[in-house]
């Protein structure tokens, strides 16, 4: 007996290697190849250059008004009013300049946000809804759990997170660039007297600056580490008890039915506690974190009077001069302890890139998920007919397959497949679909043809009714005349004035009336041959007898295959199939490995890739 094919997908959800160390290095690179990638790169390029510029003029202006600091402070020292007011309009035509330069920074990092997410989803959205992925990741495991949460939540803070880093860094870097010089030119005036000798160390305080700033970035690191994979999980948490919440309210009606209200609080309630456990672990954290980041933040104060004073007191530095060394000594600490101030937020960043990475690299991998099994072959032929053979399916618990080696269906035909419940007939539906691909044999489908498949669960889009009708084509593909027409064939002509009306038509309508819909659909597409998991057996006599006379009526032409139960009244089906199970047989679950997620992000980190 084969073994089933089974993988962990444990790995694969939580962003890590086999090793259990996180890959952020290849996540990056991956999804920095993507931004490249996107139609908003040359807008976000041009956003990129334009905040340069500005933070580029910024850092000048924060050097003039540096430099503005001793003459100012040695006017106060010295009680000379004019030369006090004169600094004072110096001040004014600099605060000027950079609050114009502030709000123009504000404008371009607001722009640069809404591009980066733009970019971002847009990409997932691609990534996402490529024919059969959406579905083949639904089955893929831990990984396939709440996209909607990667993609509009995690999305969302990233490209925030990435643009507020990004800018700080950037400010700090040009603003050490700007006033190192400063304060290594400064340093010089700090001179030592030691029995009876005088010295001056060669960049004194850019030396003391750097190892300040280094003992705090090195103790921000040691403490705040485990903040990213605390984040990491909170979102995950985050994220189980919104679909939670969601789930609730689709049910409802159910729930009420059942006086169930008590046990569904049961299930919030362990959600939040999961999502409050995480949260007290990062409030732990992130205390512990503002030890060091608020001690050396007020330390700051102090510590560059207390560097200079040597050359104050020794008569080296007047008051402005010492005032402008505190000042260079400052720009460089903020330029230095960016990392300090931004720890939890860089943690923050690394958790999210790593569920939107990984979530991404899945995407990738899931299209590579049992490529080594055997496939079932899809293909055309010119005869106008669908025809199976030797289709055997591997399903998680057996291989399903048809009493019948070769089944023909042909314009017209009539078929029905039956079986046991648990057998493989919804698997045996996504089959033929296209969507579930593993086994043997071969599906062929007529040249230009068109094959509808009607799931068990009627599915409604958002939007018009218009737009519900004539899905999947364009919402204009039918005039109103053929959308009324086929809306009385199926008994709902009291919809034909609520084309263009936009609803939730799910809610709006009884599950018949979805099916009913969903019937209507099919007339209006007239396809070559209609495949329906059970669809048709879940109707009420009456609508079924309507869709049956439909069929009989004006769908002559088109071929039926209903895959469900035992037919009713024994006189529309002409031939009856059956599937059956073999628990012996080939076995598989499409679960991602860690392995198959490391493959997707080595071939998307590679440029040849």
């Amino acid at each position: 007996m084969a073994e089933p094919f089974h993988r962990s997908a444990n790995a694969a959800s939580s962003g890590l290697t086999p090793g259990g160390s996180p890959r952020w290095g290849p996540q990056f690179l991956m999804m920095f190849r993507a931004l490249l990638a996107s139609p908003q790169r040359n807008k976000i390029l041009f956003l990129g250059i334009a905040l340069i510029a500005v933070i580029g003029a910024t850092a000048f202006a924060q050097i003039k008004l540096n430099a503005w600091n001793q003459p100012f402070y040695d006017a106060l020292s010295r009680k000379d009013l004019g030369a006090f007011f004169s600094q004072l309009v110096v001040f004014v035509y600099i605060a000027c300049g950079l609050l114009i330069l502030k709000v123009a920074e504000t404008w371009f990092s607001q722009k640069m946000k809404l591009r980066l997410r733009e970019g971002l989803v847009r990409d997932l959205f691609d990534q996402w809804l490529k024919p059969g992925r959406a579905f083949r990741l639904t089955n893929a495991g831990q990984i396939g759990t709440n996209p909607d949460q990667r993609i509009h939540e995690d999305a969302r803070h990233l490209s925030e997170l990435s643009s507020d880093l990004v800018l700080g860094l950037l400010q700090s870097s040009l603003l050490l660039c700007s006033f190192i010089g400063v304060l290594w030119f400064l340093s010089g005036n700090v001179v030592f007297h030691l029995s009876g000798r005088s010295f001056a160390i060669p960049g004194y305080m850019v030396w003391a600056a750097l190892i300040y700033a280094g003992t705090a970035s090195w103790l921000s690191w040691l403490v705040g580490r485990p903040l990213i994979q605390l984040n990491a999980d909170h979102y995950g948490k985050e994220a189980d008890l919104r679909f939670a919440l969601v789930w609730l309210n689709e049910h409802l009606d159910s729930v009420a039915l059942y006086g169930g209200e008590q046990d569904e609080k049961q299930r919030l309630v362990v959600a939040l506690e999961r999502v409050l456990q995480v949260m007290g672990r990062i409030v732990g954290a992130s205390t512990r974190l503002t030890w060091i980041t608020s001690g050396y933040g007020w330390s700051t104060i102090v510590v560059p009077i207390l560097l200079a004073a040597p050359g104050y007191f020794g008569g080296q530095l007047s008051f402005g001069g010492l005032m402008m060394a505190v000042g260079a000594f400052n720009q460089v600490q903020q330029a230095l302890r960016w990392f300090i101030d931004n720890f939890s937020a860089i943690a923050d960043w690394r958790a999210t890139l790593q569920r939107i990475a990984t979530f991404r690299e899945a995407m990738m991998a899931v299209d590579t998920v049992g490529a080594n099994e055997k496939q079932i072959e899809i293909t055309e032929t010119s005869e106008d007919k669908l025809v199976l053979e030797n289709l055997e399916i591997a399903t998680p618990t057996g291989c399903a397959k048809l009493d019948q080696a070769r089944v023909e269906v042909a314009r017209g035909d009539r078929v029905l497949i039956v079986g046991d419940s648990g057998v493989g007939k919804t698997i045996l539906f996504q089959a033929i679909a296209g969507l579930w691909s593993w086994g043997t044999g071969r599906i062929e489908f007529p040249s230009n043809h068109g094959t509808l498949f009607v799931p068990r669960e009627p599915y409604v889009p958002l939007g018009s009714l218009r737009a519900a009708l004539s899905y999947p084509s364009a919402e204009d593909a039918y005039k109103d005349e053929e959308l009324a027409s086929a809306l009385r064939s199926t008994g709902l002509d009291r919809l034909a004035s609520s084309l263009d009306k936009i609803e939730r038509w799910d809610k709006e309508l009884s599950l018949d009336e979805q099916q009913l819909l969903v019937f209507t659909r099919v007339l209006l597409h007239k396809p070559h041959c209609v495949v329906i998991d059970e669809a048709l057996d879940l109707l009420d006599d009456e609508s079924r007898k309507c869709i049956i006379g439909l069929f009989n009526d004006k769908l002559k032409e088109t071929a039926v295959i209903n895959i469900g139960r035992p037919d009713r009244d024994r006189s529309f089906f002409t031939r009856v199939l059956h599937i059956s199970k073999e628990a012996s047989g080939r076995c598989f679950k499409p679960e991602i490995s860690a392995h198959g997620v490391d493959q997707a992000a080595e071939a998307l980190s590679n440029p040849a890739a």
